[in-house]
């Protein structure tokens, strides 16, 4: 690639982020090139379960970024040749349930506040759980239904925005350097095989390895892996009719241990496994199978889910999170390095967030206005004692 025919926009990430990053982009009128040093999907988006959800997420910014996605993905599934659609988009909603009157009562709290911020939730008492969910376990002491959660298959919905991006996108490219002009600004990339590949702009989309991209361009960002595995079981007629959790996992979602945390999630998909996690810890990037997070992860499955019992699982799979220390991701411009744009650190939530982030960095590349307050979210909130 020849400075003349330089792309206004370098996206470095073929996840879902990065592939909603071109997308936006390219629909603003500019010309993209995606790089990636493997495969599309090839990282967090390809281990992850496709939810896109509001139901885990307590007012704030990342709620408002989250409600903001929900009806970017819903018009993208709604198109007919949207690239939602080709990805198994499903608005099936979510059901998070309480097994005992204390569990209950916070998630009445939460779904209160939850509501005036524009989320839809309605409260399911325990004897009425079966008319939503038939196979779900007896004896449990209530429920919320969030109807605006929804799914879809998180590689499909990469490759899809890729190709309706229209965007080169460039794969088996590795980044090994920054290109900066006199004045520090970041005006491309060295990769190998290809040297030098400049650009108006590079968006840092690179997901758990989005600190190592900023340091290379000499700046803190403090994003750190969390491992989750996810079970899979043997194709099923459709056992399970939402995603539903455990109110526990609300509490992990939110919470920044690095110790091992386990909550039910169970979920069915179009063809036909049934998905079961969610666990998370931070180990750094060891893949090593752990069949204690295993066991747990069935255990806590049945016990929502007797008729799992006999279900054959089929494999499991491990992925990484990028993890930020306050839970909110990197999206913007980096005043430190003029040139670069963060698109990183969504934890498990990279899905679900991933056309509200590329909205947002099409908005901030054409100065355009933002469609919500992206300051909780500038990437230079972090400095090197966080």
């Amino acid at each position: 690639m020849s400075p003349t025919n330089c792309p206004d926009v370098l996206v470095v990430g073929a996840g879902v982020v990065g592939a909603a990053c071109a997308y936006y982009a390219a629909r603003a009128g500019l010309t993209v090139t995606v790089l990636d040093r493997g495969p599309v999907a090839g990282g967090t988006t390809g281990a992850g379960e496709g939810n896109l959800l509001v139901s885990d997420k307590e007012p704030g910014p990342e709620l408002e970024l989250a409600l903001l996605s929900l009806r970017l993905w819903r018009e993208l599934g709604e198109r007919h040749d949207g690239p939602a659609r080709s990805a198994e988009y499903e608005a099936k909603g979510g059901v998070v349930v309480a097994r005992d009157e204390t569990r209950l009562k916070a998630l009445r709290s939460l779904a209160a506040v939850q509501a005036a911020a524009g989320v839809e939730t309605r409260e399911v008492p325990g004897d009425r759980l079966h008319e939503l969910e038939p196979r779900l376990a007896a004896g449990l002491a209530g429920a919320f239904h969030y109807p605006q959660d929804a799914q879809v298959q998180p590689a499909l919905a990469a490759a899809h925005l890729l190709r309706a991006s229209g965007a080169l996108v460039r794969c088996g490219e590795r980044v090994t350097g920054l290109l900066r002009g006199p004045d520090g600004r970041v005006g491309g990339v060295r990769t190998v095989p290809s040297g030098a590949l400049p650009a108006g702009h590079v968006v840092n989309a690179t997901g758990v390895w989005g600190g190592e991209f900023a340091a290379a361009a000499d700046v803190f960002l403090p994003v750190a892996p969390r491992r989750g595995f996810v079970l899979v079981t043997e194709p099923l007629p459709r056992v399970v009719r939402h995603k539903v959790y455990a109110a526990d996992y609300v509490a992990d979602v939110a919470s920044g241990s690095a110790a091992l945390q386990t909550s039910a999630v169970v979920e069915g998909t179009p063809a036909g496994p049934v998905l079961i996690g969610a666990s998370r810890e931070r180990v750094g990037f060891d893949r090593t199978l752990s069949v204690e997070v295993l066991h747990r992860l069935a255990s806590q499955a049945v016990a929502l889910f007797p008729a799992l019992a006999d279900v054959r699982a089929i494999r499991a799979y491990a992925g990484f999170r990028p993890y930020l220390p306050d839970h909110l991701p990197a999206i913007g411009p980096d005043p430190r390095a003029p040139g670069l744009l963060h698109a990183c650190g969504h934890e498990g939530a990279g899905v679900g967030l991933a056309p509200a982030t590329g909205l947002l960095i099409a908005r901030l590349l054409t100065g355009d206005q933002p469609p919500l307050d992206v300051h909780p979210f500038r990437p230079e909130r972090f400095d090197r004692t966080t």
